[in-house]
């Protein structure tokens, strides 16, 4: 009686591919609030970035920026967030100019 290799194949590939996944909710923020690596690149300007209609009178608009990515500035537009509580704002992103070029510090939620 033979046993078909499949199976354990299968699972084999499926642990592999699936063992660079990391599942991890949102911090508080939504996104992190670290502070980025410094890069030689100024960003670009940001772009509009319209916000589509609301998808409830509770959430906030989070505007797009700038992320560095291998090696180069890549849009991150946009998106609706619901506040993690009430009475928190959403406090943007920014690039800031330090002394060997820039550096990217994440958005946050904050209490009024």
């Amino acid at each position: 009686m033979s046993r078909s290799p499949w199976p354990p194949r299968v699972a084999l590939i499926l642990a592999l591919t699936l063992s660079g996944c990391v599942i991890a909710p949102l911090g508080p923020g939504g996104y992190g609030h670290d502070d980025g690596p410094v890069v030689e690149a100024a960003p670009p300007p940001p772009r509009w970035d319209p916000p589509p209609p609301s998808p409830g009178p509770a959430y906030a608009w989070i505007g797009g920026y700038w992320s560095w990515q291998l090696g180069r500035h890549v849009w991150i537009g946009g998106r609706w967030a619901l506040p993690p509580a009430p009475g928190r704002v959403w406090v943007p992103g920014q690039w800031s100019r330090v002394p060997r070029g820039w550096r990217w510090r994440d958005g946050y939620w904050s209490r009024r």
